[in-house]
């Protein structure tokens, strides 16, 4: 390994005009993630706790060993999608410990509309499972729950997904011996019942808890039988009765300990695949970041100056330095776990893109996983570049990045357009994980490309027609289309949509990696097989 040199004076006007504008977006991440932990309406929680009720998130706080971080997996889904529903789409998940083993935690926001389901809400529960299932973490749902929101229908129940991906992802993660564990905390209707019904093991409470497919008054409706809540559904009827449940709890506090004792007895933990070395503070400062980040994206970003306060040491053993320059490849360790990364440092030509597959097979055959850190432009465009091959070698890039059986993960800095975006591991390709800083933005392309093309197409329109706009008139059409384009592309637009799976500080970036590759190695190893790379 070679420690990386940085060049950067801390005192340059430029310096503390990026500096200031970064952390003043970091004051709009932590107020975003404030509004989102605190729920539903002031009604509500207080209602919650009058019940003798933990509220949702500190069941998780109970839930967790002490100490234990967790790494929430999107926080601010929902985000101003729907009326009177606060971020966090009436459901929280993420990943702790519990009696020492790394779990999935899914918690029903009962505060929030009866912890309904809204289409959101059934994306962001299906994201959990699935990453649940790639790293065989066991799923604790601690459930209370309406079912779903019924005026959002077309987005809950028919696709692939949605509600019934809940269900499917419950029973084939348990036929794999993956726990599904189900802690019912207040009630329940259909598919709130249904998923605590398809656990593996699941605690009710007793006179709080309820599970039935349909409630007192649709069970009136549809056969006039009256019957209150605790004979139709309480936790002495299923724990005695039906046999659904099989313990029967006290209040939220006896459920979670009762779950952390089935927890402790779930087995071996797996064993960790990879060596890990002691973890090395980077010699340059993290917090440098700020500074760092073009605060104008006109102007790029040194991303060699933010790898150097990222890996261990500030070690970085590159490969192929000198050629295809734009993107920058090589091994480091993050809290001592040695990761491949691949870093943009411009537009992607064809020698930038063999490069990549070259190094990502090499990471593949060694058992290396990969961070794609992405900040691109694109693919080169023009003549030359097509008559160059860009498209096959483009191809084989994305390929090679398809195939890889390593565990992969995405982090957005900067801007991330077109096919760029889609080669530098998109969520199509489904990285493990995927994270956007604050200054991170996707699109098919950047504004300003956006509004030039439209208004070109215009242009020819005009043409076509014999007509004609003026300087003035074409610039009001373009503003529009880059307003539309910016907000598309800006990190919580994919955060409210679950199209990343969190926004983070770039100094929770080493924390966050380290979790995450904590997990990843202990889960089995794979051979990669590619694809047909065309030459």
């Amino acid at each position: 390994m070679a420690v990386m040199k940085s060049l950067l004076n801390r005192n340059s006007e430029e310096f503390r005009r990026n500096e200031a504008a970064y952390l003043a977006k970091i004051a709009d991440l932590h107020a975003r993630r404030a509004a989102a932990n605190v729920g539903g309406p002031d009604k509500a929680r207080r209602l919650h706790k009058e019940r003798g009720q933990l509220l949702p998130r500190e069941r998780v706080a109970a839930l967790l060993d002490p100490g234990s971080p967790f790494l929430e997996f999107c926080h601010l889904a929902g985000e101003g999608m729907y009326e009177d529903v606060p971020t966090g789409g009436s459901i929280i998940t993420g990943v702790g410990l519990v009696s020492g083993r790394p779990c999935m935690i899914i918690v029903n926001d009962a505060t929030v509309k009866g912890g309904t389901y809204f289409g959101i809400t059934c994306k962001k529960h299906v994201r959990a499972q699935r990453f649940a299932w790639q790293h065989r973490l066991p799923c604790i749902t601690m459930v209370q729950s309406g079912g779903a929101f019924l005026p959002d229908q077309p987005n809950i129940f028919p696709d692939d997904g949605q509600f019934g991906s809940i269900f499917y992802n419950q029973i084939r993660m348990s036929s794999e011996g993956i726990a599904q564990i189900a802690t019912v905390h207040g009630p329940s209707t259909a598919g709130g019942a249904y998923i605590p019904a398809l656990c593996d093991e699941t605690v009710i409470i007793r006179n709080q808890g309820a599970m039935f497919l349909g409630g007192p008054q649709l069970v009136y409706a549809a056969t006039k039988e009256e019957v209150d809540v605790e004979t139709l559904g309480g936790g002495e009827m299923h724990s005695r009765i039906s046999g659904v449940t099989d313990h029967l709890a006290e209040n939220d506090s006896h459920a979670i300990a009762i779950t952390r004792e089935i927890v402790a007895n779930l087995g071996d933990i797996a064993r960790q695949r990879w060596d890990v070395l002691p973890m090395r503070e980077p010699v340059y400062d993290p917090r440098e970041i700020y500074g760092i980040v073009s605060h104008d994206t006109k102007f790029p970003t040194d991303n060699r100056e933010i790898l150097a306060r990222l890996v261990d040491g500030s070690d970085f053993r590159e490969f192929k330095q000198l050629y295809g320059d734009t993107i920058i490849c090589g091994w480091g360790r993050i809290k001592g776990f040695e990761i491949g990364i691949l870093l943009n440092s411009g537009v992607l030509f064809s020698e930038s893109a063999v490069k990549a597959a070259h190094f990502i097979d090499m990471c593949c055959k060694r058992d290396i996983p990969l961070l794609f850190m992405a900040d691109v432009s694109g693919f080169m465009v023009g003549r030359d570049a097509e008559e160059g091959g860009i498209a096959k070698h483009g191809a084989k890039m994305i390929t090679a990045m398809t195939c890889a059986d390593v565990p992969k993960y995405t982090l957005i800095i900067g801007g991330s357009y077109g096919a760029g975006y889609l080669a530098m591991c998109g969520r199509a390709f489904k990285p493990n994980a995927m994270m956007m800083w604050p200054t991170g933005r996707a699109a098919i392309m950047g504004p300003e490309q956006a509004a030039n093309t439209l208004a070109m197409v215009k242009d020819d329109i005009h043409k076509r027609e014999g007509t004609s706009w003026t300087n003035e008139e074409r610039e009001a059409y373009k503003a529009p289309v880059r307003k539309t384009f910016e907000d598309f592309a800006n990190a919580y637009n994919f955060a409210r949509n679950t199209w990343c799976d969190m926004v983070i500080d770039p100094l929770e970036t080493r924390d966050v990696m380290a979790m995450l590759l904590e997990l990843a190695g202990r889960t089995p190893a794979k051979t990669s097989k590619f694809g047909v790379f065309r030459m």
